[in-house]
């Protein structure tokens, strides 16, 4: 019902600059909250930072100061901004978003969807 389209992964060097967006289409009532995660191999899937529909955000210690995430609700897209990059940032980035849905029965309910990821590769 929901499909989230991530873009703007690739390889930069320490220090520089990457900037992600994500799309979502489909059918839905809204979206809610929406977020980026970040993972490498054999290791978890972590939050990097999250915005909600009324553009409250929260960061990943690890990224405070550096990264900034927005959105644009007109679009229901959300991007995240990423300075200062540093080789520990690489990983595989995947959005997430909470979305309001209508289910067969016509009652609606919340339910979360993930992109397919961009790699993002932080090396000199």
């Amino acid at each position: 019902q929901v499909q989230l389209v991530e873009s703007g992964g690739g390889l930069v060097q320490p220090g520089g600059s990457l900037r992600l967006s994500c799309a979502a289409s489909g059918r839905f009532v809204s979206i809610n909250d929406m977020a980026w995660y970040r993972q490498n191999p054999g290791k978890q899937r972590e939050l990097v930072a999250l915005i909600t529909s009324g553009y409250s955000t929260n960061y990943a210690d690890s990224v405070k100061g550096r990264f900034t995430i927005s959105r644009v609700n007109a679009k229901n897209t959300v991007y995240l901004q990423m300075n200062s990059l540093k080789l520990e940032d690489a990983a595989d980035y995947y959005c997430k978003a909470i979305a309001v849905v209508v289910g067969t029965t016509g009652v609606r309910y919340e339910a979360q969807y993930w992109g397919q990821g961009t790699q993002v590769t932080v090396s000199s």
